[in-house]
């Protein structure tokens, strides 16, 4: 185990580059599956969910390589279509591979996924998308079994935007004869870059961006080359590490569309945000209370919750948090109450009133999300801070420490005792 030591009361300068987005790179590695060949995918961030990606692929028969910060994954001889159990348990993004080796090998054969503790994440609208299409699914004993004689075209409504069964369901469909149709879809911007990647092998896919995608079913696909989006989550949290520390942070390589919720709701707080094609700039004197609701893109994005809140944390007035998404997304709360914020939860709504100043404290990281806004925390804090249990922040933070030393911050890395 490692953590965390943080020195507190530093304010951030300077830029930084945000790595490929996570959230869109596993579902891209998953769907390279679809096909044999090698594809090439670049800007791919070295983080512990894509390692775990990489172990379970190359146990189905994957060869990976890694140069610089693209994979070459070769996919001929992928021969296998169940995922080891222990793997599965690992990381929650695994389930993304339900869609592609049922579309390509008509079965598949897992347990049910792991990943952050950050509240019920059922998988039934991933099972109901791909019964949907032709699929024989049953579950017993903590698998899942999918089946299929044959793919076929078939409509599906999602009851919730839900943007796992979304993917999954684009990357099934993809090779099911006939058409598709996915209505109430996702629209975040990962979804966008998956329905690139697929045009790219060959798929006839259209309409990603909105809550309705069509999918033409084509007999084959072809391995391909693409680079993955930037994370606009690393890009928020940076943004917010700027704001909190009254700081002056410009964020490269980021598309600024992808965060325009964010962006308004750091301008409400205070802040000033200058956007150019692919940065955006922020500074930041006293900052203001605001309210908060998380919901689908383009609403405000969960992921960022948890370090808005930590700078709701020291802003002056009274905010509300209101967490739509997951309902266990408070859970380091507790946490920033050991370093003197004053935060009430009730359900799924969190109000914080705001403190002049944090303490240094010894916390530790619930998840991934939250073991960010922790270290965010501590940067603003009064004294000495040490956050445990950073593998999660390594989950999906790419070199965070260092990119923050880069910005001024005084925090290492060290093994826990």
């Amino acid at each position: 185990m490692e953590k965390f030591i943080v020195q507190g009361e530093v304010q951030l300068n300077g830029t930084v580059k945000i790595s490929g987005a996570k959230n869109a790179t596993l579902p891209i590695m998953a769907a390279t599956l679809l096909c044999a060949g090698i594809s090439v995918i670049h800007d791919v961030p070295r983080l512990r969910d894509i390692s775990i990606m990489q172990d379970i692929m190359t146990l189905l028969g994957a060869r990976i390589k890694r140069q610089d910060s693209s994979l070459i994954i070769d996919t001929t001889n992928v021969n296998k279509a169940e995922i080891p159990e222990h793997l599965m348990r690992e990381m929650r993004a695994s389930v993304f591979l339900m869609g592609p080796l049922l579309g390509r090998f008509r079965k598949v054969r897992l347990s049910y996924p792991g990943g952050c503790a950050i509240g019920p994440r059922p998988i039934n609208l991933h099972i109901k998308a791909l019964e949907k299409i032709g699929a024989n699914v049953k579950e017993s004993f903590g698998f899942i079994e999918a089946e299929a004689d044959e793919l076929t075209g078939g409509e599906i409504h999602f009851d919730f935007p839900s943007v796992g069964a979304t993917e999954n369901a684009m990357m099934a469909a993809v090779l099911a004869k006939g058409t598709t149709i996915i209505r109430n879809a996702a629209r975040e911007p990962e979804i966008c870059d998956l329905q690139q990647l697929l045009s790219k092998m060959g798929a006839k896919i259209y309409g990603a961006g909105t809550d309705t995608i069509r999918i033409e079913g084509v007999a084959s696909l072809n391995a391909t080359e693409h680079t993955v989006i930037p994370d606009r989550i690393e890009a928020g949290t940076f943004l917010v590490a700027g704001a909190m520390t009254k700081g002056d942070v410009t964020v490269n390589n980021v598309c600024p569309d992808h965060l325009f919720p964010v962006i308004d709701k750091l301008q409400e707080l205070g802040a000033s945000v200058d956007c150019g094609a692919r940065s955006i700039r922020i500074r930041a004197g006293e900052l203001r209370g605001v309210d908060i609701k998380t919901l689908p893109h383009p609403g405000f994005p969960t992921d960022l919750q948890a370090p808005m809140l930590s700078m709701l944390a020291i802003a002056k007035g009274t905010s509300i948090i209101t967490e739509t998404i997951f309902e266990n997304r408070f859970k380091h709360v507790d946490e920033m109450t050991r370093m003197g914020a004053k935060i009430k939860v009730e359900g799924r709504t969190a109000v914080i009133r705001g403190v002049q100043k944090l303490t240094g404290a010894v916390v530790d990281a619930p998840d991934l999300r939250a073991g960010a806004a922790l270290v965010l925390a501590a940067l603003t804090a009064e004294g000495l801070s040490e956050i445990e249990h950073v593998y999660h922040i390594d989950r999906g933070y790419e070199g965070f420490e260092n990119k923050l030393q880069h910005l001024g911050a005084s925090i290492i890395r060290r093994k826990s005792e």
